[in-house]
């Protein structure tokens, strides 16, 4: 069976970007393929002074995500707009990774949500320069949902545009 590693881009408590990721989850099991979700609210809270750099492999708890993505073959982003682009704690995340191990050659794709009208479009693209850069071939479909907050009831997303266009990425993904 195929299997995906969804990632919450953000670590902010009242993100909806573990919405966006259960609901993409629920779909790639209708469509046979398990997934699993790391939520960077999970991260460590201090895996920036314990994890990363010459620390880096030494922080059990981090490890255990270190292993996850260096396992999976195929990642989806749930990319939340900051300031212009991405969370700096998913930058700091994949910089705790292992390099070019979780990467290189590896698959992924993304989804841009955000609150107003750009659907993350600055951010999907910073990071698939830096995806790139570690050898990750990103895929080209990577809808960006504008508004997100309008399109989420009762903790999914319900919005029928929204739901099919994922739909289209996941069978995409998974042709990949």
């Amino acid at each position: 069976m195929e299997k995906f590693v969804i990632i919450s881009g953000t670590n902010r408590d009242e993100a909806l970007s573990p919405t966006v990721a259960s609901s993409y989850a629920q779909l790639a099991k209708k469509a046979g393929i398990e997934a699993e979700i790391i939520d960077l609210r999970d991260l460590p809270h201090d895996f920036t002074i314990s994890a990363l750099y010459d620390k880096a492999g030494k922080h059990p708890e981090f490890n255990k995500l270190r292993e996850k993505m260096t396992e999976a073959n195929k990642f989806i982003f749930i990319v939340p707009e900051y300031n212009g682009s991405f969370p700096g704690v998913l930058k700091a995340f994949i910089d705790g990774l292992d390099f070019p191990e979780t990467f290189t050659g590896k698959k992924a794709a993304m989804v841009g949500i955000s609150a107003g009208m750009l659907g993350s479009s600055h951010a999907m693209s910073h990071l698939t320069d830096i995806l790139n850069y570690c050898g990750t071939h990103v895929l080209a479909r990577k809808p960006r949902f504008t508004q997100i907050s309008r399109y989420l009831e009762d903790g999914k997303l319900v919005y029928e545009p929204y739901l099919s266009q994922l739909q289209k990425q996941i069978r995409e993904l998974a042709n990949f």
